[in-house]
């Protein structure tokens, strides 16, 4: 637990960024299970998924005074 204290403190937009894509990206599995996609639309929507994620912490970052 201290190594991710340390890890969060050094790079809190990266440690973010993967909490935020590890939701939302188990949200999309949720939502969209029964959908049938094949495993390349699954992997676009994954990849997608996880760069919204990025695009989203990135923006919320803009307020931060570091």
């Amino acid at each position: 637990m201290k190594t991710l204290q340390t890890l969060y403190n050094k790079h809190p937009n990266l440690i973010l960024w993967a909490a935020l894509a590890v939701g939302m990206v188990g949200v999309l599995l949720v939502a969209a299970r029964n959908v049938g996609f094949t495993v390349p639309q699954w992997a676009a929507l994954g990849a997608a998924t996880v760069a919204l994620a990025g695009l989203c912490v990135w923006i919320i970052s803009w307020e931060d005074g570091d």
